[in-house]
């Protein structure tokens, strides 16, 4: 208990030390790769276990509100950047590629995560999470109608589904677990809960990293310009979706989940040559996503 409150209280640290860790153990990065899956879930599990299935719960009340986030984030937002590619006679090329499909993405599964980092309340953040990855196999469609190269989007649509399942699966048994074990948590024991989602965020990143050591190694030039692309888009989007935002109460964690979004899921959907062109903005684009609570937390407040 001690060591996880002492790690909730140094999250942000921890994200840094690693980004840090997955630049420089470039070994330790690609081994962990195979296992992003599985840490994927755990951030839901402890995501869903510090909120509880009462919390969570969306009221009837509050799903038009909460499809309106999803179709803004995952269609409206991405269509419009494709077609700005589109019109500027760029739509093949890797940087149209890899802002179309993170734009379409859904929210990552740390979101919740990072939004309590951030001063923010995890629950939206949460809702989102669920809803935009169930939605997914619909969303993606007009993307791909006006994105170039992409091919069809049926091994997306299984895809989607199958990390669906897992996002349901893993929530419903965190909800189940919190309900009987833990029904009524106090301030430590919650504090423990934000600082084992901390120490799992800061494992999974090495090996979201595993494209980006060797980059920055042998070809430095081309890694920070595919930085700076993730760093304007990532903050870009989070800054300009604070300011539609200002004034209501789930500001926070929607800015957020705006330029924070599970990229990664493509990678196990598309053919490895549309794929291959973008790792390295995967890699750099987790920098933007696990600094946000650090450089962020004073926009938010």
């Amino acid at each position: 208990m001690p060591l996880l409150v002492m790690a909730a209280r140094h999250g942000r640290l921890l994200l840094v030390a690693g980004l840090v860790a997955g630049l420089v153990l470039q070994d330790l990065a690609q081994a962990m790769r195979a296992w992003l899956p599985v840490m994927v879930a755990g951030l839901i599990f402890i995501a869903a276990f510090r909120i509880g299935h009462r919390q969570a719960a969306t009221s009837l009340g509050e799903l038009p509100r909460l499809l309106g986030a999803v179709l803004a984030f995952q269609v409206a937002v991405p269509v419009i950047v494709a077609l700005v590619f589109l019109a500027l006679g760029m739509a093949d090329t890797p940087l149209a590629v890899a802002l179309t499909l993170m734009t379409a993405a859904p929210s990552v599964a740390g979101s919740p995560n990072l939004t309590v980092m951030a001063g923010g309340p995890p629950v939206p953040a949460l809702r989102l999470v669920i809803a935009g990855t169930a939605l997914l196999p619909l969303t993606v469609f007009p993307v791909f109608l006006l994105t170039q190269g992409l091919g069809g989007p049926a091994a997306l649509v299984w895809v989607s589904l199958r990390l669906t399942a897992i996002i349901l699966a893993a929530a419903t048994f965190a909800f189940w677990l919190r309900a009987r074990w833990l029904p009524t948590p106090d301030a430590r024991q919650v504090q423990a809960i934000d600082g084992a989602s901390a120490l799992l965020m800061a494992v999974m990143v090495i090996g979201l990293m595993s494209a980006a050591g060797p980059a920055l190694t042998h070809e430095p030039a081309r890694f920070f310009t595919w930085l700076a692309a993730a760093f304007a888009a990532n903050f870009g989007l989070q800054l300009l979706a604070g300011a539609l935002l200002r004034g209501r109460p789930d500001r926070t964690p929607l800015s957020i989940i705006a330029g924070n979004r599970n990229i990664a899921l493509f990678l196990v959907a598309l053919p490895p040559e549309i794929t291959t062109p973008i790792l390295l903005f995967i890699g750099c684009y987790q920098m933007p996503m696990y600094l946000t609570p650090l450089l962020m937390r004073w926009y938010y407040r």
